[in-house]
């Protein structure tokens, strides 16, 4: 059997009109039916949401089709709405799972397919395989079940209904809005075309902060940019934040489950950074204590932190698959990835990047510090520590040709530097004797192979990417 449809790091994605066509993603809705059907789950019913990209709206109502079709409950989103509100709205309804329509942050011509569990967490690799595997069958079968859309809102199989209300009651439960509203920050946001248009906007009005949103209205074509908050992708974020000189500058990807900021100076910190400073955040003004959950590409800066305010930091292979069943186990106050996604204890177990923005937010009033001055402060304790990625387009061809020139290779310094470890839980990892490190990882998401380095100054970082591209041979 040909497998056209393949679930990565977290969902499936594909190229708009080539892989994903309206077929395909019945096929994957049918997938998910079969599953719950299987699993004597389809008695509680199922939310479908979507983001702001080409037809999403369209994609969602054929998922919804799909599943009314099997006679499972479909709560159909009335509007685009980011990723951590949809993951909600499965607590909300107490619904058995999600269907999103999005492709997160990748380019404007691809969409995708996510399926979030009970808990609105991304699904484990068991059950996303097994989702996969029965979107298969029933794509070679062609034995998929539809209900036309008016067919299922008058049968009541079908609801429309608006995700926002319930989570931002959940937000009220998490944050106090109110010393936010009258602070006198002057905030720019940056929704990047994407799902988050309007919500830190609306969530802050009413007092005396400003907030002027840019990118704030959707554009399926992700003009100059790619809906990804990282530095290269948010220049022109960075020049307003200097030029009108405002506080803090936050930015959420096409689906909003992630956050990047932009200090007062019009500079990027990088995901490292906002994921340790978030943690001291809740470790030393909320007073909180509990685990940490990071990646293996997350900074050193976290085991640090762990060791100072006595708390333990576990680490799992790339994404929030992995990093959400040991926040729920280990009941852990923050779990979080190198891409900006970040979950915090009483809410989902997934990344939300419009919470970690009001959570960064707090983080300024509370200490009184520019984000700038935080970053100072986080280095006062940990030490300096700096980051940077590289990515770079591989074929299948060359995927398998570069993983053997890996494996086989013999590596004992890097940089000048002794390599004291190799890890190649998920990719190959070079931990090196100044606590430094290097990681040459291939993307489960897209045809990427990841460069990862961190070190103790930005120079440093540039030579150990130098040697990951030397490794190999790019």
């Amino acid at each position: 059997m040909n497998t056209k449809i393949k679930f990565g790091t977290d969902g499936w994605r594909a190229v708009i009109a080539e892989d994903f066509t309206f077929d395909n993603v019945r096929a994957c809705a049918q997938g998910v039916a079969n599953y719950l059907k299987q699993a004597k789950l389809a008695e509680r019913g199922l939310v479908i949401g979507y983001d702001t990209r080409f037809a999403s709206e369209d994609f969602a109502a054929a998922a919804a089709e799909i599943i009314a079709g099997n006679k499972i409950k479909a709560h159909l989103c009335s509007q685009a709405a980011p990723t951590p509100v949809i993951s909600y709205a499965v607590t909300s309804t107490k619904s058995v799972g999600a269907i999103i329509i999005t492709a997160s942050h990748n380019p404007g011509r691809w969409n995708g397919f996510k399926y979030k569990d009970d808990v609105g967490a991304s699904a484990p690799t068991e059950l996303v395989a097994e989702i996969e595997n029965q979107a298969n069958k029933a794509l070679s079968s062609n034995d998929i079940k539809r209900l036309p859309l008016s067919d299922g809102l008058n049968s009541r199989l079908i609801d429309e209904f608006d995700p926002y209300p319930a989570y931002v009651r959940q937000l009220e439960r998490l944050i106090d809005f109110e010393p936010l509203r009258q602070s006198r920050l002057k905030i720019i946001a940056d929704s990047m075309y994407g799902a988050g248009i309007g919500y830190f906007k609306t969530l802050l009005q009413g007092g005396t902060i400003e907030v002027t949103e840019i990118n704030g209205e959707r554009n399926p074509l992700f003009p100059k940019i790619q809906p990804e908050p990282i530095a290269r992708n948010l220049t022109k974020l960075s020049r307003l934040v200097k030029e009108q000189k405002a506080d803090v500058g936050l930015a959420n990807d096409g689906d909003a489950d992630r956050i990047g900021i932009v200090d007062e100076n019009g500079e990027f910190l990088n995901q490292h950074q906002v994921f340790a400073l978030l943690v001291l955040y809740f470790l030393e003004v909320r007073g909180e204590r509990g685990a940490i959950v990071k990646t293996l590409t997350d900074t050193n800066m976290l085991d640090l932190l762990g060791k100072l305010f006595d708390v333990p930091v576990y680490e799992t292979k790339v994404g929030f698959k992995y990093v959400a069943p040991l926040m729920i186990e280990k009941d852990a106050m923050m779990g979080g990835e190198e891409s900006g996604g970040y979950g915090f204890r009483g809410h989902v177990p997934e990344r939300d990047g419009i919470l970690a923005g009001l959570y960064f937010l707090d983080f300024m009033i509370k200490t009184g510090k520019t984000p700038s001055q935080l970053l100072d402060y986080l280095f006062s304790k940990v030490g300096p520590h700096y980051y940077d990625r590289i990515d770079s387009h591989v074929s299948p061809d060359e995927h398998q040709k570069l993983s053997v020139r890996l494996t086989r290779a013999s590596v004992n310094s890097i940089a000048s530097i002794k390599v004291v470890k190799l890890d190649t839980t998920d990719g190959f990892r070079y931990l090196l004797a100044d606590d430094s490190w290097l990681l040459l990882r291939f993307s489960g998401t897209e045809p990427l192979v990841r460069i990862y380095a961190e070190g103790h100054s930005p120079e440093q970082v540039q030579k150990l990417l130098d040697s990951g591209r030397k490794l190999l041979g790019i």
